[in-house]
Parts: C-alpha cells; structure tokens; sequence
C-alpha cells in the first residue's frame, strides 16, 4: 500500500538530517545489526566496510528512493542492479527483516526527538514499499535460476596467467552437469572461506562465451589504495577474495559459485545489427572477451570495434590479435602507458599514452550511426570519463551501458 500525503511528507522531512549524518547512520546500523546477527558477516564485503564504501551506497539507496518515492520509475535500473546482485549472493526475504529492524533503529538514533511515533510508521511503510519491490524481482530470478539457486561447488580446473597480475580460472562443476546459458557480460559470485573467519564473496564477469562443461573468470590482483609520500608507499585495505584465488587457491582447489546474473550484457535474445563499441581499461576486459567471442560465433558480419587501455601488458592480447587479423569487422584500438622494448606500434598497440577517445578514429567510434551500443568497464573514474566524452559527441545515454559491481552509481558530471 502506497504513502499517505502525510506520511510522505513526514518522511521527505526528515531525509536532510538523514543525509548530513548518513556517516553516523551506518556506523550504528552495521555495528548493531552486526553484533547482534555476526552470521551475516558471510553477505557483507569485508574490504568495502572497512574502507565505508558499502555502508555509503546502503544509506544512498534508501534516501534516494525516500526522496523519489512518487516517482520510482526512475530508480529502476538501479533496484536492477540491486537485484542481480542480492541473487548472486544468495539474499533472502528474510534477509530483509533484520536489515529493516537496524536501519529504522539508525535512523531513530540520529533523529532523536524528529522520529516521532507517525515519523516511524511512515518509514517502516517506506522501507517496506522498497522491500518488497525488491523481494518481488528477485523472487523472480531466482524462479528463472531454475535448480540452481543457491551456491554450487566448482573445481578450479586450471589457471592461466593473462599478464603479470591478471590471471584466467577455468571453472568446472563437480556435480558435471550442463551449465546454463548466460548473456556475455555477465559475472558471477565465487565465495570463499575468508581470512577472519567468515565467508567472503566477490563478483567476477565470465571472460568467455558460454560453453556447457566450463565458466571462465577473469582476476586482477588487487594491492588496494596506494598510498605515498617522499620516504616509502603503503597500500591500504588490499583485496580479499581476489588475492586468495591467486595465491592460494591452484588447480584442484574448490570454490563456490553463483548462477550467472547481472544487468550488464548484450542481449543476445534481441540481436541487431548495429555496431558494437567495447572500451575498457585493466580487468575490465573480461566482459568484452566474453562479448566479442559470442558475437565471433552468432553474429561474424557484425562492425566490433574494441578500445582497451593498460599500462604494460594487454591481456588476451594473442587471442584478440588472432580476431583483427582473421576477421575484418573487428577493429581495436590499444593506449599503453609503458611500452616494452619489443611493443611495435599499429601491431600490438596504437598510441602511447592514457586512453583518450578524441584521439580514435570517428569511424572506430562509430558515432555518426544512430543505433551504436557502447559498453564501458573499468575503473569508475574511467567509466566517467569515456561516458562524458560520449555524451559530449552526442551519444544517449540510453545507448550506454556501464559494469558497476556496486549499488551505488557513478557522479557523472552531466545529467
């Protein structure tokens, strides 16, 4: 059942104090929920508590919808996204009354005399207008997960270096069933038993098209934050999950996954024939193999043009070499920032410096046709910058599709 006027307002009301002490509202809502349900420390992202940015993106997602509870259209690709990735770490509605419970206990703290009893009534039915939104869609996956809708254990049937810190994991069901179909783009969760005692799960895009007897995943290691001054340089919160795959968990080792999900992908259940862009930087290449070997199988005659920045090595750089060469409808367009002695260039690379689109060819870009699909992934700074110059040619947002692992969203400086 919908707000009242009244309670809408109550709550639209109080968002600005919630907004100035968002800080201080998840400090209190992990540490309660947390102390009092330690199990659910196996859900929760060790390295992004810790360094607050899971908290923030809680908080954010609960005041925006607050604040645009008349008109939720607009929030959907975000509760998407949310959604896919409650299904890949195996949220469940119950899941939903705990955080609840704490949240509404946060948020009574810090506005203190301002929650009054209707105050608290109006957010309990706010929270629960969310909820259950969001319980609905991922019912709904899990019902398209079919039989797998919970965590499956695969073996680690071989690791193969990519570059110095990127690594590919061959992963294969031990129960030796067929795997399900995906749409490229999409990733998994790979959960592992982690240093502090607890589960941790992290989200991996498949790097392959979809094959039946195997998924194929994709790993940077992760040093974390670097900081540095004159005397030395420190990392701070490194990765987790990441660092444990590459340095202690070898062919035979045993992991569990998720089914596929994700909002990030080429449909390939509604193909067309428009061309397909693919920028990406690092790791973030993983989902463009994926996208570019699929459309290699169903769709040869289709215009792929692929611009990938790294500092040293490209990863897949022989396989993508193979694809230019044999295929005239792929075009890539390679930046490096450190060139090695025997980097040629208009062979393995392009141009020697950071990525910068202004530099491509338009055709590359293909930004005089109305329909290209561009599909962005890499670090979010990046992902800003590459959609800002799009945007600035012209290109609609609709026509733009970024991989953000988290519910929080990018601050692009255009609207």
């Amino acid at each position: 059942m919908a707000l009242t006027y009244q309670q809408s307002k109550l709550v639209r009301d109080t968002i600005p104090a919630l907004r100035e002490h968002g800080e201080k509202i998840t400090t209190i809502f992990y540490r309660n929920m947390l102390r009092d349900h330690p199990e659910l420390n196996n859900y929760f992202n060790s390295v992004n508590q810790k360094n607050g940015r899971q908290p923030r993106a809680l908080t954010a997602v609960i005041l925006n919808f607050a604040s645009n509870i008349n008109h939720i259209s607009e929030l959907i690709p975000k509760f998407e996204r949310m959604c896919n990735k409650h299904c890949s770490l195996g949220i469940q509605p119950e899941h939903y009354e705990i955080v609840g419970k704490y949240l509404i206990m946060a948020f009574t703290e810090v506005l203190g005399p301002a929650m009054t009893p209707q105050t608290h009534q109006a957010w309990e039915k706010a929270y629960w207008l969310l909820a259950k939104m969001l319980i609905g869609r991922e019912q709904q996956m899990y019902r398209d997960f079919e039989s797998w809708n919970s965590w499956r254990k695969f073996k680690i049937d071989r690791v193969v270096p990519e570059t110095e810190d990127i690594f590919s994991f061959y992963l294969v069901p031990q129960d030796g069933k067929k795997l399900p179909k995906f749409f490229p783009g999409q990733y998994v969760s790979i959960r592992v038993n982690g240093p502090e005692g607890y589960l941790q799960s992290r989200q991996y895009s498949l790097s392959e098209a979809w094959k039946e007897d195997y998924y194929r995943i994709t790993v940077k290691r992760d040093e974390g934050a670097r900081y540095s001054n004159s005397v030395s340089q420190s990392y701070f919160h490194p990765g987790v999950v990441s660092n444990m795959l590459i340095d202690s968990m070898p062919a035979g080792s045993i992991v569990d996954v998720s089914h596929p999900a994700g909002e990030f992908f080429l449909d390939t259940n509604n193909l067309s024939n428009v061309p397909l862009v693919l920028i990406s930087a690092g790791v973030g290449v993983s989902p463009m193999v994926a996208i570019v070997n699929t459309v290699q199988q169903i769709q040869p005659n289709r215009q792929v043009s692929w611009i990938h920045g790294s500092r040293h090595t490209v990863p897949f750089e022989e396989h993508v070499t193979h694809l230019r060469r044999t295929n005239t409808n792929f075009h890539t367009n390679i930046f490096k920032t450190h060139l090695a002695s025997n980097d040629i260039v208009g062979v393995n690379y392009n141009y020697d410096f950071r990525m910068d689109l202004a530099k491509v060819k338009p055709e590359d870009l293909h930004l005089t046709h109305g329909g290209t699909e561009y599909f962005i992934c890499g670090p979010e700074q990046f992902m800003m910058e590459m959609s800002d110059y799009l945007k600035s040619q012209g290109v609609l947002a609709s026509r733009v599709h970024f991989e953000l692992f988290s519910t929080g969203d990018l601050a692009f400086k255009h609207p």
